[in-house]
């Protein structure tokens, strides 16, 4: 783990002075000074302490080139600072003001059909373009060199949801300098792509470009390449406006708003250089899941950050725009999906946005200040939150202990995704998702490790899918089986190296010690299930999607395939390994036959949920410990009951609570045996 910077110690302060941080992006540009005033009043009776402030003001600071217009800044700034709410400053740069596009097009993306996207939306520019980079470099010198030292400015917020991909000459240009500096020379290159094949041998790093619309399929390794390089270069755009940010000798935390699970970019590779983790989330309402799912990225977050508090950066506290059909949250949906981060760790909570935007794209996105005004609903439910996240202040930078760590890396899931595998149904976040659900479903959290991170105090470690395995996080993989954890693999993993290329030999070949088994061949399932049979899986499973042609080397056969040309053949095997385990999964089963492994798993480790039990809780409710602080979340619609602690007391509420306690629909607890303040 990295050591506290001082910028981290300062998120910390800010977390000590002013408790649970609670706001929202507030964007006072579209709106003329009087409502300002009202919503700094507004914001004070909701109990707002943290704004995010010109994330979209490119083109107000800078309304022509080398222009710099401040006044309305200044204002915003002192009115905030005198009305006790403290500024996560943005740097404009996520959306260049049209002139910028206009007369430089280059500056602007090209999409992989070779098509040049114009000026007039939001996030137009590609992070190859150094006339772009120039102009966001000269805005962000500007704007930290005027406020660093202004006393609402608190934070650092550089540009906004950053993923941009660009196919364009840009981009050609960058991308080569990368995979020079990767590989060193052209026939490195050309032993990672496996260019003999298809007569693709390249004579010099000129001839490459990027992946764009091709004849038929990308050679698999370029196309990894190309993601792992638009990952960097966006990064590389993201450090240069931090070290402007801090060469005027700015001392705030830095941050950027990530995105959970998002495809392009590899926010691994990003964590430490943010002081504090941010993340936008909005799970959708109508999916039956998104409660575990919600729970998976907020455990990535914590995670990435080392178990340090982080930030929900973004919510929707009602409804979205962008999906074809929107489903509004109630009030009561939205505070206890705020309090679940929080239970997760996150020691602030904002909204996409403060007020509801009259024009534009997201006019019917909701915002904290709806449409309606306060004298509705949504706002009630806003005001109630800001009174939980106060009585809940105790909470601030307490960390989460964790048994269980879930492998997930982003080069593999992008690797694991390409097209013409033997199967292009077997995904690498679904299988995620599913396996995560069981832990949920048992009270357990979880750190999201990646590759390269320590596996050794953990008691279980769970590997959904892993295409990309490398020797070293083989041999961590067995050398904390060794040690006593138990090791479970999910399908169709470790088949490849880290340039994508499948690695000969009886698959999982860096794993076949470890599992004591090894198979010979991949196959789609027929789209009938394929029943399984055997001790370690309920009456009645069946698998699906693919199956491996599996044999087993010292493995302990937990259930076989009952049907078809793999009938007999192992499905799901147990190899003792030292004092722990190594469990493979050479199919991707059901999901009660996934449930009943996983659980299988977690008994024979020993770990126990946040309620301090081996039983599973009452379906939809939820149970996550932070620090000494138990918190209970009700995702159903009918009330369930769980056995506590004797002297607990509902932090929420300020009640004590009984032995067996009641959680009522959509409800929270947060129960300790401290005393509210």
């Amino acid at each position: 783990m990295p050591p506290m910077t001082v910028a981290t110690h300062a998120f910390a302060e800010l977390t000590a002075e002013r408790g649970l941080l609670f706001g929202g992006d507030y964007n006072p540009e579209q709106w003329p000074r009087e409502t300002w005033i009202e919503d700094i009043a507004l914001m004070q009776r909701a109990g707002v302490n943290l704004v995010t402030v010109g994330v979209f003001s490119w083109a107000m600071i800078e309304p022509r080139p080398g222009a710099r217009e401040w006044a309305w800044l200044d204002d915003v700034l002192d009115l905030l600072h005198a009305g006790g709410i403290a500024v996560d400053l943005a740097t404009p740069t996520a959306s260049p003001p049209p002139w910028l596009g206009v007369r430089f097009p280059e500056v602007l993306p090209v999409d992989a059909d070779g098509v040049r996207l114009v000026a007039g939306s939001r996030n137009q520019f590609t992070p190859a373009s150094r006339v772009y980079r120039e102009h966001a470099l000269a805005i962000t010198r500007d704007l930290a060199e005027r406020y660093r030292d202004h006393p609402a400015v608190r934070m650092w917020h550089i540009g906004n949801e950053f993923g941009q991909v660009d196919y364009g000459d840009e981009a050609a240009r960058e991308f080569r300098l990368w995979l020079r500096e990767r590989y060193g020379d052209i026939d490195g290159l050309n032993r990672a792509w496996g260019t003999a094949f298809w007569s693709q041998r390249y004579d010099d790093f000129a001839e490459i470009l990027p992946p764009r619309r091709m004849p038929y399929l990308v050679n698999p390794t370029q196309s990894l390449d190309f993601r792992r390089y638009s990952s960097d270069q966006l990064r590389v755009v993201h450090r240069e406006l931090r070290e402007a940010i801090r060469a005027t000798g700015a001392a705030q935390p830095i941050t950027t708003n990530f995105m959970g699970f998002f495809a392009h970019v590899d926010y691994r590779s990003w964590a430490d250089d943010v002081d504090v983790i941010s993340d936008d989330q909005y799970p959708d309402p109508a999916r039956p899941t998104a409660a575990a799912e919600t729970a998976l990225v907020q455990d990535l977050m914590r995670s990435l950050g080392h178990g340090r508090p982080w930030m929900l950066m973004e919510q929707a506290v009602s409804a979205v725009s962008w999906r074809e059909h929107n489903l509004p949250r109630s009030a009561q949906s939205a505070r206890r999906n705020s309090l679940q981060a929080v239970a997760r760790g996150a020691d602030a909570v904002c909204f996409f946005q403060w007020r509801q935007a009259r024009a534009g794209a997201e006019r019917f996105h909701s915002a904290m200040l709806p449409h309606a005004g306060a004298d509705s609903d949504v706002f009630r439910g806003i005001v109630q939150q800001g009174r939980d996240l106060r009585a809940l202040r105790a909470v601030a930078g307490q960390r989460i202990a964790t048994d269980v760590a879930v492998l997930f890396d982003w080069s593999s899931w992008w690797a694991g995704e390409e097209p013409a595998r033997p199967t292009t149904r077997l995904s690498t976040l679904e299988q995620v998702n599913r396996w995560y659900a069981v832990l949920w479903r048992r009270g357990i959290s979880a750190d999201v490790v990646g590759p390269r991170d320590s596996l050794g105090d953990y008691r279980v470690i769970l590997v959904p899918h892993s295409y990309i395995i490398e020797p070293a996080t083989a041999d961590a993989l067995a050398a904390a089986a060794r040690a006593g954890a138990q090791v479970v693999i999910g399908a169709f993993s470790g088949v490849a190296d880290e340039n994508a290329q499948v690695i000969p030999g009886r698959s999982p070949v860096l794993l076949r010690e470890l599992i004591g088994a090894s198979g010979e061949e991949w196959a789609g399932l027929p789209d009938a299930p394929t029943p399984l049979t055997g001790a370690g899986v309920p009456a009645g499973a069946t698998a699906s999607i693919l199956a491996e042609r599996l044999r087993a080397e010292g493995a302990e056969t937990l259930a076989s395939f009952d049907a078809g040309d793999l009938a007999g053949r192992p499905a799901v095997t147990r190899h003792r390994v030292g004092d722990g385990a190594a469990w493979y999964l050479a199919t991707v089963p059901d999901d009660a036959a996934l449930a009943a492994i996983v659980n299988s798993v977690i008994d024979a480790s020993g770990v126990v949920g946040a309620h301090g039990s081996a039983e599973p809780l009452p379906a939809d409710l939820e149970a996550v410990r932070r620090g000494d602080v138990l918190f209970l979340l009700n995702h159903g619609d009918s009330p369930v009951e769980l056995a506590v602690a004797e002297g607990l007391t509902d932090l929420l509420t300020g009640e004590q609570v009984p032995t067996v306690v009641a959680v009522g629909p959509g409800d929270v607890r947060a129960l300790t045996e401290r005393h509210p303040s």
